[in-house]
Parts: structure tokens; C-alpha cells; sequence
């Protein structure tokens, strides 16, 4: 049995976030200033966290972003980062590029929820969450290549680790430190990615893994927008089957769409 912690954030700021215009993977824009600013907020926040893997949407603010948060990290210096087309934001379609309001008078129009509809051209959320799902598959090989034990049952003390963490998570306020959730968990991964496909994420691993949920976490904070560099945690729990490959025993949701690291520069504003 092998645990690490998997941490998501969202890019930061873009012109096109500004201006309310639907970026998806046609419109690789680069940050904002802002976006910037946001990018060191989150990176100085996450400072002490050990992150032994990074992996990275390879469109440009997603880039920025995980490059500032290496930057400002104590313990990833000279790591080299994993760009994943698996991580790139949703396909908006003919929607890319123009007001998300466009987006809502389209779903409005065909009777469906904004989130819920796929304009022409554009994929739909079962398709961004098989992409999400394929991105778990060689996720977990990886950490058990990478970290992992060799054994296909868990060495002693790991599930007595794993429930400590689950039980640790579960009194997790919402606004609480970055080691949040952290405790008796030696590996840990840093995702970059964007907002609707977060959600998305957010979505199957709560919904479709059954993850379990911090005391009194609302569903609408859980699946709310991920605000830029909003970041969120979950505890994954792995083992080997009798043919090797890796399964999923549990997985814990620590916290999502965390904000406090943007406190000061909302009141520099």
C-alpha cells in the first residue's frame, strides 16, 4: 500500500480572465500581470511543501504558473516539470475566444445549464473526465515506479498511516495552512491545470472514487469555480493487484478552492 498527496492548482490570471472571455485550448494566452502576482502568492504559500512530481497543462498560464510556484518552492529547485496535454483545459469550441455570455445565451437557448452544455466543436465534461481518468491510470503506475513498493501488500504500517491522514483530513477547516492533510504522507504531487477542468476532477474523485469528505464541507464550496490559483487537496491511497498494476484503496479530499494566499493582494487593490 503506497499513499501520496495530490495537489491541485488553478493558472493564474489572464487578460482574457479579466475581460470574461472563454480561453479553453484555442486561446493559449499568457498571464496577466495579476496573474503574475497570483502566481507568487500561491508559490510562496506552498513554499514548504516537498513536491517530489509536478506535472503541468502544457498551454502558456498554466506554464507560467507552475514555474513560479517551483520558483518560490524550498525543496523543488532545478525540478523538472511534466507537461501533460491530459491536463489542458476544456474544449469551449466555437465558444473559445468569446464572452463567456455567449456560453450562457447558447445553453440558455437549448435549455441546458451553462456548465452542463457543449457548445459546436467543444468536449463535453464525459469527455474531460476521460481524459482525467486516463491522466490517474499513468499517474499511479508512476508513483508506484517512482515511490512506490515493489510487493503487492502494503509493508506494515501503512494502512494504520493512511487512516491517520483520512481521520487528520477530516477536521480540516476550510481556510487552514498548506500542510493541510499532509501529516504521515512522505510523497507528494503538484497538478497545474485550469478551472472547468478542476471541477471536473473535482467531480469524479468525490463522486465516482468516493472520496471522503471534510467535516461539514458544503457541496457548493466542493464543486464551486476554482478562482485562479485556488488550490485543493486530496489523499490517495494505492496498492498492487495480483497482476501488478495499480488500484485505488482510498482517497481522501483535504480541502478545495483555497484562497487565503490571495488575501493580501486583494487588499492591495
Amino acid at each position: 500500500m503506497f499513499t501520496f498527496s495530490l495537489t491541485f492548482v488553478r493558472h493564474g490570471e489572464t487578460p482574457y480572465n479579466r475581460e470574461k472571455l472563454l480561453q479553453g485550448q484555442g486561446v493559449d494566452t499568457s498571464l496577466s500581470e495579476t496573474g503574475v502576482q497570483q502566481g507568487e502568492a500561491v508559490g510562496r504559500y506552498l513554499r514548504d511543501v516537498p513536491f517530489n512530481n509536478v506535472f503541468v497543462s502544457n498551454l502558456q498560464r498554466a506554464v507560467q504558473t507552475a514555474e513560479l510556484i517551483v520558483k518560490n518552492n524550498t525543496h523543488c529547485s532545478g525540478m523538472e516539470m511534466v507537461l501533460e496535454p491530459l491536463l489542458r483545459e476544456r474544449g469551449f469550441g466555437v465558444c473559445e475566444g468569446r464572452p463567456k455570455e455567449d456560453l450562457k445565451n447558447m445553453a440558455n437557448a437549448s435549455g441546458q445549464s451553462c456548465r452542463d452544455f457543449t457548445p459546436p466543436g467543444g468536449e463535453t465534461l464525459d469527455q474531460v473526465r476521460l481524459r482525467f481518468k486516463k491522466f490517474l491510470k499513468a499517474l499511479y503506475k508512476r508513483m508506484l515506479d517512482e515511490h512506490g513498493c515493489s510487493e503487492p501488500h502494503a509493508p506494515a504500517g501503512a494502512s494504520e498511516a493512511a487512516n491517520g491522514t483520512s481521520a487528520a483530513a477530516s477536521d480540516v477547516a476550510l481556510d487552514g495552512s498548506a500542510d493541510d492533510g499532509l501529516q504521515g504522507v512522505s510523497v507528494h504531487t503538484l497538478v497545474v491545470s485550469h478551472g472547468a477542468y478542476i471541477r471536473v476532477a473535482h467531480k469524479h474523485l468525490v463522486e465516482d472514487l468516493a472520496s471522503s469528505l471534510p467535516a461539514g464541507v458544503k457541496m457548493s464550496h466542493l464543486f464551486a469555480p476554482c478562482p485562479n490559483t485556488g488550490i485543493s487537496r486530496f489523499i490517495l491511497t494505492l496498492s498492487q493487484s495480483e497482476s501488478g498494476s495499480p488500484v485505488l484503496s482510498a482517497a481522501c479530499c483535504v480541502f478545495t478552492n483555497r484562497k487565503t494566499h490571495l488575501d493580501d493582494l486583494s487588499d492591495a487593490e
